[in-house]
């Protein structure tokens, strides 16, 4: 996710900004005046935290449906729609992005039947379209086209699942951006939908049953029936036949005794099997169920300790695959035998190297392994026992996705990318063992006056951080090139590279592209991510600072022209590394970020998160050390701040918008400096899942004009 900043020039009265809370624009020379905020009521509320009291003045900004906070948004909306407006360097922007943005771009393609099904957005279309084709040589036609549902494009599938001879599609809609979802279902060759609506869904996996009959799908209670706070919690798995109602269903699996597991059901391929994927919010550690279709018995809990992270492969007959993590921190591949499963009797398959195994599929009964080697993928070959065949050359630095393929089929699809390498996607031949391009994209942009290459600076504590750099071929390092540079660090999540057109026009300014892998991610394995978790996430914030040194100090930037962006956990980054560096950017983009670390968890999906952050209630340790980073709770009253551009969104469920609104709030109160302190609230988004490409564009170019007036000039 992206965020901006920008200096306006204002001169204006405080009297008249605390009597009257607007913030009419007033030209002056550079730099003589602050911009006027819209005024923010303090409130005298307070948390008591094992023994220590913590001030919350700004709670009330906490009720998004107020009168009171939307009139404060709309002003601080305003305020930064026209402190945008002024930025004169920044006129080309939303051209330049939108012509860039208008070229074909296509998914990864996968087979149902004899069915093969992509999405393309053939250019500017707010949201992408599901097509099919019956063989590789057809001519493509519509399944679903999401921008028919609404005018605006903020109605966007989320989840697909096509059955098993690839005639019924089960697909989630998602609205506004919002996390919650509803399942409709589709016959595919009359494109008619069946009547009946499936609801209280989020963050739903559907398995269709081999005959077509129905399918698997996890969902939540009906609000009505748990209270308010447990509406995320009591995870249940049904049973839906096809062409009934949703109060026919059938339950198929609860766990009361804990209501705070999660399930995503999956049928294996040979369909014989149900297995549930059964999670504790954003732990890693997993446990595997399963059960025989058909079957009237109990689940069998194959794998329920929750001692390590089990991805389930696939199958053959009772021998169950899994990349796990136990005992090998950055993965190997076992094989359970169902029928004799005691520890004692697994086997390793493919043992654990010095690279990270990312994820794996069964294909032409090989081993297909995307393995991690400095945070860009190589794609190795393996026969069930283990030996290696071959490695698939890949055609440059970067990142394989939507890796698809059949257990028993010669033929499998993934696509690639890189900074500047644009999506596209390959078609792999087992037998003929030949790569080919599938689809690819044509985009009027060209990548061979830039360059990419991987550094590795050392954080606080020695260890070594890899830095992606992106920039004009010839560059000159003189100190003094605009340099934008990204992280996020945590959740296990592995930033890769990956093909971005509002890169590109931040490029063409003639500026630099960085991204920093940070521990908290899962770039090198479980104890890369265990190392900025919970106690330990001050080495993220670390990490990032150093990266930042390590760019100044090889003379590609100044503080002065160095901007940090960061997204959701990334806005947390952003965030702590502005406060406890200030000195050390120029700008800062923050978007839809997690910035009260010890309210966190009451709203909406936050509990999913205490496995990697902690709890300020679960004791004071954890307290301790939550209270030391949470941005909302460490703006220091006179400090001078660079350039902060907020982002977030009405309809974010993931992230509330009451983060970034109180961070704004509490910023603009206590920073002195003349830097601007800005929000800029979506409307009819969320935490960015779905998001039209209309509203993306309009994002990216306030961003890229808010780097434009704070770093170009």
């Amino acid at each position: 996710m992206k965020t901006l900043h920008i200096h306006l020039l204002i001169t204006i009265t405080i009297a008249s900004a605390l009597c009257s809370g607007c913030h009419e624009l007033f030209p002056s020379e550079p730099g003589t005046a602050r911009l006027a905020y819209p005024q923010a009521r303090k409130d005298l509320v307070f948390d008591t935290y094992h023994g220590i009291e913590v001030p919350d003045p700004y709670r009330w900004l906490e009720d998004p449906d107020s009168a009171e906070t939307q009139a404060w948004v709309t002003r601080q909306n305003k305020l930064t729609a026209e402190f945008l407006a002024t930025v004169t360097a920044g006129e080309g922007i939303k051209p330049r992005l939108t012509h860039l943005m208008n070229y074909p771009k296509y998914s990864s393609p996968y087979k149902e039947g004899d069915r093969y099904f992509f999405w393309k957005n053939d250019g500017l279309q707010n949201q992408s379209v599901l097509y099919m084709q019956e063989t590789l040589e057809a001519k493509p036609r519509v399944v679903i086209n999401p921008n028919l549902m609404s005018e605006d494009g903020t109605i966007a599938v989320t989840i697909t699942a096509v059955s098993k001879d690839g005639t019924l599609l089960a697909y989630a809609l998602s609205r506004s951006g919002s996390d919650q979802q509803e399942v409709k279902i589709r016959n595919i060759d009359s494109g008619q939908d069946y009547g009946e609506t499936l609801q209280w869904c989020r963050f739903t996996s559907i398995a269709w049953k081999h005959d077509g009959a129905g399918f698997f799908y996890n969902r939540f209670p009906e609000p009505n029936t748990v209270p308010p706070e447990d509406q995320t919690n009591y995870n249940r798995v049904y049973w839906h036949k096809l062409r009934t109602a949703q109060a026919q269903d059938k339950l198929i699996y609860e766990r009361p005794d804990n209501k705070e597991l999660g399930f995503a059901p999956l049928i294996t391929e040979d369909g014989k099997f149900l297995i549930l994927h059964v999670y504790h919010g954003t732990d890693t550690k997993n446990r595997i169920y399963y059960l025989a279709v058909g079957s009237t018995s109990s689940f069998i809990r194959l794998l329920d300790d929750a001692d390590a992270r089990y991805d389930f492969i696939g199958n053959f007959n009772s021998v169950f695959y899994f990349n796990t993590d136990l005992d090998a921190p950055r993965g190997r591949i076992i094989a359970i035998d169902v029928n004799d499963p005691g520890r004692n009797n697994w086997r390793t398959i493919i043992p654990q190297t010095d690279d990270v195994i990312d994820y794996v599929a069964l294909v032409d009964n090989h081993f297909v392994v995307a393995y991690m080697h400095n945070v860009h993928h190589q794609v190795k070959i393996y026969d069930l026992d283990g030996t290696f065949v071959r490695e698939i050359p890949l055609p440059t630095l970067g990142t394989v996705s939507g890796l698809s393929g059949k257990q028993c089929e010669t033929e499998m699809f993934f696509s690639f990318t890189s900074f500047l390498f644009p999506t596209t996607s390959y078609h792999y031949d087992f037998r003929t063992r030949k790569l080919t391009v599938f689809q690819k994209p044509g985009i009027d942009f060209d990548p061979s006056t830039y360059e990419t290459r991987q550094v590795f600076c050392h954080s606080k504590d020695g260890t070594r951080i890899p830095i992606f750099i992106t920039h004009r071929k010839g560059l000159r390092l003189d100190r003094s090139n605009p340099t934008l540079l990204d992280g996020y660090g945590g959740f296990n999540i592995s930033i890769r590279p990956r093909f971005s057109v509002s890169t590109l026009v931040w490029l063409e300014q003639g500026g630099i592209y960085a991204v920093a892998n940070l521990r908290g991610g899962g770039e090198y394995g479980k104890t890369w991510h265990q190392a900025g978790m919970l106690n330990k996430k001050q080495n993220v914030f670390d990490d990032f600072i150093a990266a930042a040194e390590w760019l100044i100090e090889n003379e590609y930037t100044n503080p002065e022209r160095l901007a940090i962006r960061g997204g959701s956990n990334g806005g947390l980054l952003v965030a702590a590394c502005m406060l406890q560096r200030p000195d050390l950017f120029g700008a800062v983009v923050c978007q839809v970020p997690v910035t009260d670390m010890l309210r966190y968890h009451k709203f909406t999906v936050g509990r999913y998160w205490t496995p990697e952050y902690g709890s300020a209630e679960a004791g004071p340790e954890q307290f301790k050390y939550l209270y030391a980073y949470s941005p909302l709770h460490n703006v220091k009253a006179g400090a001078d701040y660079p350039p902060i551009l907020v982002t977030s969104a009405d309809t974010d469920d993931r992230v509330v918008p009451a983060h970034a609104k109180k961070f704004v709030a509490t910023l603009q109160a206590k920073a002195t400096g003349k830097n601007p302190i800005l929000l800029r609230v979506e409307t009819k988004a969320g935490h960015g899942r779905g998001k039209p490409i209309s509203k993306i564009i309009d994002e990216q170019a306030d961003i890229y004009a808010f780097l434009s007036q704070t770093l170009l000039p």
